[in-house]
Order: structure tokens, then sequence, then C-alpha cells
């Protein structure tokens, strides 16, 4: 069963229709019985990070879903501020992330974005850094759907999947193990989303 963890943040909805699109069904949860059912997980987040971690923390599942990520090795997906949950840290608050990924969560550089606005928002194309599951069938010029302030910086390089321009080089998307992460929304980025969602549920 594909979980979407339920903690009062995210595009639940939306991401249940695309992965639907896909031909997966999907929960959303929000028990920790139900994570524990789970055999692949997925991390929405949306808004400011802080507000994210402080629900997922009092949301009662942060216990089940790091003893599935991380003891049992079920493969989890974070996106958005999901993603950004998975860090050490965001500059954008004070609450510290999960740690899953050695790494912080940094704001887009203003004085190197010349006429570029933050937030970054609309359609970007990737390039892959390192080809995993979910870059299967992606083809030459894959694009995604961003809205975002900030992004992610991991210190290892190799943890870094996909990577997007916008005034400058960022991450778009990485992967440690059995956790990926994902700063677009797939659940907005019609073929290129479904192609990511559906490459997860068949891991």
């Amino acid at each position: 069963m594909i979980a979407i963890v339920n903690y009062g943040v995210g595009n639940l909805a939306s991401v249940k229709n695309m992965l639907k699109k896909a031909g997966y069904e999907s929960e959303l949860v929000s028990d920790a019985e139900a994570i524990e059912r789970a055999t692949k997980i997925i991390l929405p987040g949306i808004g400011a990070f802080d507000h994210c971690m402080t629900e997922f923390n009092n949301s009662g599942l942060r216990e089940a879903v790091t003893q599935k990520t991380l003891k049992d090795k079920t493969p989890l997906l974070g996106i958005c501020v999901g993603l950004q949950m998975l860090m050490e840290n965001s500059e954008e608050g004070v609450e510290p992330g999960l740690g899953w990924i050695a790494g912080k969560t940094v704001k887009f550089k203003k004085e190197k974005l010349g006429d570029l606005k933050i937030p970054h928002m609309g359609w970007t194309s990737v390039q892959i850094a390192k080809k995993t599951a979910l870059t299967e069938g992606l083809g030459d010029q894959p694009r995604f759907y961003f809205v975002h302030s900030y992004y992610v910086q991991p210190d290892d390089k190799t943890d870094e999947m996909l990577t997007a321009h916008y005034g400058y080089e960022f991450t778009a998307a990485v992967n440690r193990d059995n956790i990926y992460g994902a700063q677009f929304h797939p659940e907005k980025s019609h073929k290129y989303g479904m192609k990511i969602l559906e490459n997860f549920a068949r891991l």
C-alpha cells in the first residue's frame, strides 16, 4: 500500500489523483498503524518549513515513518517541503529537520538571479545528475513544475539525483538508499510527474 502521510499539510488529494492516473491506488493515512502496513511512503509538504516540521512532529506519525524508512528501508518520497524536511535544517526557520540526508535548505541568492524573481515559479527543465529507478523513462528533456523560494544543498553530491537552473544550478531532487525527494510538484507536472510517481510506485 502506498501511504500518503496526512499530517495536515500538502496537496494530498492531488498526489493521490496523479497516482490513480498512473494506475496505482494509495491511501491518505493519519495513524501509525496504517504507516506500519505501507510498502511505500510519500511525505508531502507545502508552505513554511517550521510549520511543516511542527505539524509532523505533533502528528504522532514521525516515529512510525522513521521506523519504516530508516530501519525497514521502506521507499520514501518527500515532495516540496517534504524534501526539505529530510535535511538537517533550513534557513527558513529554526526547527531541526529530520536529518536523514546530510545537508541544509537555503534561500535563492537574490544577487545571483539578476532579473529573476523569488519565488521560482513555473515549468523548468531538469538534468539527471544520478540515474536511479525514479529517473527511468523520463526522456531527454524532462521538465517539472516548481513553486519555491528555498532549495536543498546536500553535503554529499552523490545524493543529488536531478538538478535544475534558475539563475544558477540548484538541486531539484535527491536520492540516498531508499530515500527520495523532489523539490518540484510531480502531481502538477503532467506526464513527467506521472512518470516519477509511477517509477516510485513500482520500486
